[in-house]
């Protein structure tokens, strides 16, 4: 009999994180690597926000919370859900978590039994599907093509939904392709959830803010008033507030769920970092004028990234609404070979082979449950990101 749970065999490590940590072992061994794998801004955490820490530890306030936020901080929430998304929320309808994956972990393990299926659109973020099976339930997922600019259409959602579908879990701006869903394309998703009563809604706004061409952001409870009693709405300050590291992710919803997602966190990690929860406080009730700023960069990154991606012969870029992802094709390059012999067979060849030949590091696509595709990350300097894509242009006119 093993020692490790059967329940561990059903999931793997997270691709990105396993990248980014390999690419941090190359540069530690003084190779040139350019990281392009991790979802993280390369900003620093606004200043009245670190001095909110400041404040916070200073006042003593370093003892236990509730285990699922403290009262400013929900309250804190519930006036930025109004004040965005015009939806009425009370604190007892709100959890605070050690980021946004613990929430929706949360969530999943309060809800999932054996056979309950999750509707999952691909690509995904690499999470999703493992917190599926890690909660016992059945990750289903359905491809969002390139020529569907990556969205899922109500006609695929309408044929995915079976008795045994739980959630529907939504992302937008999306990890890995940036693809943000209009408010028109979003309820056409809602008018098929309307249908069918069974199935709950679990949004990952995480990058709501990061949006771009005069894109306009709306949440499913926000377009479906219909769907507000069924739907968790799931955010957090990570990207937009350049808190990656402070660990604070949020959702609300019904009090029921709610409640028993406060109970898998009592039991496991209980509340969330003080002095993180504090610095949340100011992140959401105070300026927030260096998000615009911040996008302004973002934006430029992107169009610098497309462009020069596009450029490639081989390589498909579409331009993503939001977030700070591309999700480039690379069809044309699948049976090619390198210099040194490799075969591009799929796109976790071409990522594993751009690392080795050029210190470029991806994420490939089948770690996003569609492919072949790959996912670069631009949320770091634009000097970064002009030679790394000198160097994928480099290593794939060496394809032959």
């Amino acid at each position: 009999m093993s020692f490790l749970s059967a329940t561990l065999s059903r999931v793997k490590p997270s691709p990105s994180i396993a990248i980014s940590t390999l690419a941090a072992e190359l540069k530690a061994q003084g190779r040139d690597v350019i990281g392009l794998s991790a979802g993280e801004p390369d900003f620093d955490t606004p200043q009245n926000i670190k001095d909110a820490a400041v404040a916070a530890i200073a006042a003593g306030k370093t003892k236990y919370t509730a285990p699922d936020g403290i009262p400013e901080l929900k309250q804190a929430i519930c006036a930025k859900m109004k004040r965005d998304h015009g939806l009425d929320y009370t604190p007892k309808q709100v959890s605070v978590g050690t980021g946004g994956k613990q929430t929706l972990y949360n969530a999943l393990m309060a809800t999932l039994n054996p056979g309950d299926e999750v509707i999952i659109p691909a690509p995904y973020w690499v999470s999703y599907p493992d917190m599926v099976l890690l909660a016992g339930g059945t990750p289903v997922s359905v491809e969002a093509s390139l020529e569907s600019d990556f969205k899922l259409t109500p006609e695929q959602l309408e044929a995915a939904i079976t008795p045994k579908t739980k959630w529907f879990i939504f992302n937008s701006p999306s990890n890995p392709s940036g693809a943000g869903y209009n408010r028109a394309e979003l309820k056409a998703l809602t008018d098929v959830l309307m249908r069918h009563p069974h199935v709950w809604v679990m949004t990952d706004d995480m990058y709501e803010h990061l949006v771009f061409d005069g894109f306009e952001f709306c949440t499913p409870a926000e377009v479906e008033p219909g769907l507000y009693e069924r739907t968790l709405t799931c955010n957090g300050v990570s990207k937009a507030y350049a808190m990656t590291g402070w660990r604070i992710g949020y959702a609300a919803g019904p009090e029921h769920l709610i409640a028993a997602m406060r109970k898998v966190q009592s039991q496991s990690t209980s509340n969330p970092c003080s002095i993180s929860q504090w610095a949340a406080v100011e992140a959401l009730n105070g300026p927030q004028d260096f998000i615009a700023e911040n996008n302004v960069a973002f934006k430029r990154r992107r169009d610098l990234v497309v462009a020069a991606l596009n450029d490639i012969d081989g390589i498909t870029c579409p331009t993503p609404e939001g977030a700070f992802y591309v999700y480039p094709s690379i069809a044309g390059l699948i049976g090619k070979t390198t210099p040194k012999g490799t075969v591009i067979s799929d796109d976790e060849a071409f990522a594993t082979a751009l690392l080795e030949e050029q210190d470029v590091a991806v994420v490939f696509g089948a770690a996003f449950g569609l492919s072949p595709n790959f996912r670069i990350s631009y949320a770091t300097s634009d000097e970064a990101l002009v030679e790394a894509c000198r160097r994928i242009k480099s290593f794939c006119d060496t394809l032959s």
